[in-house]
């Protein structure tokens, strides 16, 4: 199991289309993910769990990868909170 914080940098953050980018492509890989905010852990391949996370700007979230491809899933999921969902 690989993990890692990243800070949510998105205005909106993660409202629909953000939360909706992000269980895609959890989803596409081979591994379990999990987002944890203020204590709350959601399965990321969840639509419903991420946007019960309510992952505001300036949020700091971890994200856990455990699987066949964790590393590269990790650095996946980082790559696009850290764009911004490539939103802005």
């Amino acid at each position: 199991m690989v993990s890692q914080k990243v800070t949510v940098l998105n205005k909106l953050g993660i409202h629909a289309r953000p939360a909706t980018k992000l269980v895609r492509l959890a989803s596409k890989g081979n591994s379990k993910v999990f987002i944890t905010k203020n204590g709350q852990r959601i399965n990321a391949q969840s639509i419903l769990g991420v946007m019960l996370l309510q992952a505001e700007h300036g949020s700091t979230i971890l994200i856990e990868v455990d699987g066949a491809d964790e590393e590269i899933m990790l650095q996946k999921l980082v790559n696009l909170i850290s764009s911004g969902f490539e939103e802005e």
